[in-house]
């Protein structure tokens, strides 16, 4: 027996053959770090105007350490989490899901049920799409492998209706919302079109790093939704509704909405839109010191990275190195560049990445990120500052 309070090995046994296209992806073992970060005797050089102050706790936590950072997948006890209404405790013996609305077979689900399915992984670099949109929130983005089973075939059987536009997902999780001077109690929720809620990747996931989700992560099962921001991925997921309209509730059409400033025949017209997917982004992780020999490493992620390149003051672009070790589709990439002119003083370092499509991670003064007023979907190319000695 386990923290489930059954026995998960015999259940998912029932569906291990349906694992094998799946566990390709996942043949890395969680312990082995990228090439880029299995290095001794180094110093680590710090960040300038770096601080690890929290100023929006408890509903923010653990920012990732970059100069830290030693591991491809992130602890679940390092890893960043976002609460908007607390973290519940809820008692997995009791606890069922349902898949409700416009659907022809209505299901309840326990966890007993759940392990019933035939169980994947995948591993998922989640960011928050709030991450770098204030100079002091840097670190909300963690890797970690997840494991629960396919969502798709489940919303299948349950038979989603002809008129339905759209899923939505409901957490445990709840608090006062105030619209027009109307104060009520709403659970958190988010949603997502047909389409996109049946993509193959999206998962009922109960694992982080093959253990079961922590607390405030969202025990005992959650939405992955591998491409998404983290506010997409709801937590301690209580009810799955098949809806014929889309949901205009506070976290889709009133926060984590990204207003944004466009020119359209001369004249300037405003934009809103609901965050969604991420974004392309990368960002300088540190910097290294072996003897007299300087090293820049980061970080890559949000779509399948291509290439990055790094610039050191205002001197060229230059290419960086591919970490090759866990390449997957929806994690980070690592990269580094020697820095073989190092020279002592205060520098500046910037990187930008391509994915696999030929898009570029924008300049802070390209209009996609200059004329953008929300802090929200940041992914404009990240500029740390370092100082080296004589």
């Amino acid at each position: 027996m386990d923290r489930f309070g059954m026995s998960r090995r015999t259940l998912l046994k029932q569906g291990g053959a349906a694992l094998t296209g799946w566990a390709l992806l996942n043949t890395v073992p969680l312990g082995v770090a990228p090439a880029v970060l299995a290095q001794t005797g180094v110093e680590i050089l710090p960040w300038l105007g770096m601080s690890e102050e929290n100023r929006w706790a408890p509903v923010v936590s653990n920012q990732l350490s970059w100069g830290k950072l030693d591991s491809w997948v992130t602890p679940p006890d390092q890893f960043f989490s976002v609460s908007r209404f607390g973290n519940p405790e809820i008692d997995v013996d009791t606890w069922q899901l349902e898949i409700v609305g416009l659907v022809d077979n209505p299901m309840t689900l326990t966890m007993t049920d759940i392990l019933t399915w035939p169980r994947q992984e995948i591993d998922f670099t989640m960011e928050c799409s709030g991450n770098d949109g204030f100079e002091w929130l840097w670190g909300l983005i963690g890797n970690a492998r997840w494991g629960g089973v396919p969502l798709a075939p489940l919303l299948q059987e349950a038979g989603i209706k002809d008129d339905a536009v759209e899923v939505a997902f409901y957490g445990a999780d709840s608090g006062e919302i105030t619209v027009r001077e109307q104060v009520t109690t709403q659970h958190f929720a988010r949603s997502m079109s047909i389409e996109e809620a049946t993509n193959p990747y999206n998962m009922l996931c109960y694992e982080m790093n093959g253990e079961p989700l922590p607390t405030r992560h969202g025990f005992p099962v959650r939405l992955i939704a591998p491409g998404w921001y983290g506010v997409a991925n709801v937590k301690w997921l209580s009810r799955i509704e098949v809806r014929s309209r889309r949901m205009m509730n506070l976290y889709m059409a009133r926060d984590y909405v990204t207003l944004r400033k466009e020119v359209v025949d001369g004249e300037e017209a405003w934009t809103e839109s609901s965050v969604g997917r991420s974004l392309l982004k990368s960002s300088p992780a540190r910097v290294v010191r072996s003897d007299d020999a300087y090293r820049v490493e980061g970080v890559a992620w949000g779509q399948p990275i291509a290439k990055v390149e790094v610039k050191i003051d205002d001197g060229p672009w230059q290419a960086a190195v591919l970490d090759k070790t866990n390449v997957r589709r929806f994690s980070w990439r690592f990269w580094s560049l020697d820095w073989t002119d190092a020279e002592p003083g205060e520098h500046s370092i910037t990187a930008r990445a391509f994915d696999t499509e030929g898009n570029i991670q924008p300049a802070a003064n390209d209009p996609l990120i200059a004329n953008k007023v929300t802090y929200w979907e940041s992914n404009g190319q990240i500029t740390r500052r370092v100082y080296i000695s004589a």
